[in-house]
């Protein structure tokens, strides 16, 4: 079964999910995040895939964390996949990134600043990993048909896209839900990222703000539109983390918002077969 057949096609019905933290930090944080999130999702039937960058390029300040080290995250990256049998993903940056890091995950992510770069996209398609895409904050839906195209293209059918919120002036994202039905059009599972889509960037500080109170609220409304899946940032304590905490989950509130969702995802479905 490949990674797309594993995420789509559960007897459940019910949205995947794509959770960890922003970067790795250590391999004992990413373990215990994992171990917290795996039995959870097995109990909902929420297919799951355990999200870690292993390095963040895309850092406002030059003196922001970036990481613990290429090889040393990866591997930690690995172990997760080993320890728990769960798929991994994470993000790459560079055409010569992709098979660097395929040989320890499942899904390579495209960051949405990057989604129009061909030589990245058709690298990650190369590998023969599922590729999934974050749609750019400056583009329209309807642009990401292109990128799909360009992963397709090099004969990998195995794609997804992800709304992750778009410019609305300087600091802030907003939502438009209408694109998720736009980007399903292309045959593609469409992910809403629930915690970047509400970042507030650019802020003078250099780091980026955020509004995880309404995680939950993103979340509802992305699996009302018809969200395939669903894409959690997640924390022990995200007032410590190295990397996004301002828009993190707190880790101990996910159990109760995957419950919920669920409820929702089932009643969604039972409409939709009406």
């Amino acid at each position: 079964m490949t990674t797309l057949e594993y995420l789509t096609t559960s007897p459940s019905g019910n949205f995947f999910l794509l959770a960890g933290p922003c970067v790795i930090e250590n391999e004992q944080m990413a373990l215990d995040i994992a171990h917290t999130i795996a039995p959870l999702c097995a109990e909902l039937d929420i297919p799951y895939v355990f999200k870690g960058s292993y390095r963040k390029a895309n850092r406002s300040r030059s003196d922001s964390f970036q990481g613990i080290g290429d090889k040393r995250a990866l591997e930690v990256l690995a172990r997760v996949r080993e320890d728990l049998g769960v798929p991994v993903v994470t993000d790459i940056h560079s055409a010569a990134e992709a098979e660097m890091a395929a040989p320890y995950v499942d899904i390579l992510q495209i960051p949405a600043f990057l989604c129009r770069q061909t030589d990245l996209l058709e690298a990650a398609a190369s590998t023969g990993r599922m590729v999934n895409i974050k749609k750019g904050q400056f583009l329209a839906p309807e642009a990401m048909h292109f990128a799909v195209e360009k992963v397709r293209r090099c004969g990998n059918d195995q794609v997804a896209v992800t709304e992750r919120g778009t410019t609305f002036g300087y600091t802030d994202l907003v939502v438009d839900y209408r694109g998720i039905p736009e980007m399903k059009s292309s045959g593609t599972p469409v992910i809403l990222d629930c915690t970047h889509s509400l970042q507030q960037p650019n802020q003078a500080s250099g780091v980026t703000g955020g509004r995880p109170q309404l995680i939950e609220t993103i979340a509802r409304c992305g699996i009302a539109a018809g969200a395939d899946g669903l894409f959690i940032e997640t924390h022990p304590t995200p007032e410590t983390a190295m990397s996004d905490g301002k828009n993190m989950l707190p880790l101990h509130l996910l159990a109760g918002m995957l419950r919920r969702l669920t409820l929702l995802r089932k009643t969604i479905n039972t409409i939709n077969r009406e």
